[in-house]
């Protein structure tokens, strides 16, 4: 049996400001109608068994709910308090899926890469799959393209003909030149970031080079928390876990370690100049996504999520608009987003963190205007949900509804609004929202106060078992 793991808890900096910190590029849909993290479930062999998922905390009722629009299970969903590299990531899984006197194979995969050719890809597996029943610690390398500077490589001692290669050592993502001779050496992969090898020979290889991973992966699991659907680990337990990739815990020590070679049109999204690469582009070379009008523009990648955005006699741009940010780069400065990112970290910018639409595991919020005193949010609440038993130290709410019917608790009083009316919250009081209906809610909050922060939520009950 194969389980796949997939890995969900990266940031995408890269493709700022469509990817945040609390909607990260995975769970963007940006090569077609779903997202990474779905093609990457949807991709796979369908004789696999339910994927084990390792994602961010924060991220946890994103990952349930994609799961969910494509119907698909999880055998677990493992929740890193911080993230410590996928070293112990994949031993978390490792653990979990021998819990019960089994040993599948694990199928390692990163939940943000696109991949065309899905054929050669499931060939691949199945030569991966008879290695890893023989106990060898497969890696997927990339038949390289290009002189890519972005990706690590690895080297290999290559026999012709041969399904797999045995690996000799792991390279940094190198410069031009170096590139360059990795690509012209028929010597070098790049580096996937995809495994497969028996859970118990991962872990009883762990156990002879990086004890200390393997052990404390343990005793975070010994006393893990479920929560819902959710898997929490011991944060004190898991903080003592070393931070280590797998390549340099494990591959580049062990003698068992195999590349099998993965020419599938593979790509790590991991820049909005590796999308253009990537897209169709019209007769100028430009990658056009939604209201966009061009004159005498060449090769460049332009985004718009609202607003009509026009362009006139340019080359080789990115021009990404989201609701409250805007970028404008050259596509050869596409890798160096994350020193934005860094500066508005800097400068403690909720434009890192949020999208204007914030989802939460009852709907979404939309903050559509707020000045000195008052915000306006946009709130959509899915069927049969509602949001916490709650009150405000700092503000007051006045809510209308534009759609569906309200159930509300305030005070001590429980009654229903439908379309057209509306009620007030004041400052202080217990209140909480419902839809009991079969068609989402939708209404228009009017907050006013001195402090309007989020962080200004008590919760006195919670569904969702939120801080």
């Amino acid at each position: 049996m194969i389980v796949p793991v997939i890995l969900s808890g990266g940031s995408g900096t890269r493709l700022w400001p469509l990817s945040r910190q609390d909607y990260p590029k995975q769970f963007l849909s940006l090569v077609n109608d779903t997202s990474l993290f779905q093609d990457t479930i949807l991709r796979l062999p369908k004789n696999m068994a339910a994927p084990i998922i390792i994602c961010n905390e924060s991220h946890r009722f994103l990952v349930a709910e994609q799961l969910r629009q494509i119907n698909k299970k999880a055998h677990s969903i493992i929740l890193e308090p911080f993230g410590k590299n996928t070293a112990p990531a994949i031993a978390l899984a490792a653990i979990k899926s021998t819990e019960n006197n089994e040993d599948p194979i694990l199928f390692v995969l990163s939940s943000d890469h696109a991949i065309k050719n899905n054929k050669v890809f499931h060939n691949s597996i199945k030569i991966a799959e008879n290695a890893a029943k023989s106990n060898k610690l497969v890696t997927f390398g990339i038949v390289p393209t290009s002189a890519e500077t972005g990706y690590g490589y690895i080297e290999v001692d290559k026999e012709e003909n041969a399904d797999f290669h045995i690996i000799k050592s792991f390279k940094e993502k190198p410069s031009k030149r170096n590139a360059e001779k990795y690509q012209e050496s028929s010597n070098y992969f790049w580096n996937s970031g995809m495994f497969m090898f028996q859970a118990s020979e991962y872990i009883n290889e762990l156990v002879k080079f990086e004890p200390n991973i393997i052990d404390a992966c343990k005793k975070s699991c010994q006393v893990e928390d479920k929560d819902l659907d959710f898997i929490r680990l011991n944060i004190k337990e898991f903080h003592k876990c070393p931070n280590k990739s797998i390549d340099y815990a494990l591959l580049e020590h062990t003698q068992n370690g195999i590349v099998v070679p993965l020419d599938s049109k593979w790509n790590d999204i991991g820049s909005w100049s590796t999308l253009w690469d990537i897209e169709n582009k019209d007769n100028n070379g430009n990658v056009i996504k939604g209201d966009v009008l061009l004159n005498q523009v060449k090769d460049s990648y332009i985004y718009s999520s609202k607003k009509l955005i026009t362009a006139l006699g340019v080359s080789e741009l990115i021009i990404i608009d989201t609701p409250d940010a805007l970028l404008v780069s050259k596509k050869e400065n596409a890798q160096d987003i994350k020193k934005i990112v860094e500066k508005l970290e800097d400068n403690d910018r909720d434009e890192i963190k949020n999208h204007r639409k914030v989802f939460r595991p009852w709907g979404y919020y939309d903050s559509i205007d707020n000045g000195i005193g008052f915000q306006v949010k946009r709130i959509w609440v899915i069927p049969g949900a509602q949001l916490s038993l709650q009150k405000h130290k700092y503000r007051s709410e006045h809510w209308v509804v534009v759609k569906g019917i309200a159930e509300v608790t305030c005070g001590e009083k429980k009654f229903k609004i439908v379309e057209n009316q509306s009620t007030y919250i004041p400052q202080g009081v217990i209140h909480r929202l419902k839809n009991n209906e079969d068609i989402p809610l939708e209404i228009i909050e009017i907050q006013t106060g001195e402090y309007l922060g989020e962080d200004d939520i008590i919760r006195l009950e919670d569904d969702y078992q939120r801080k």
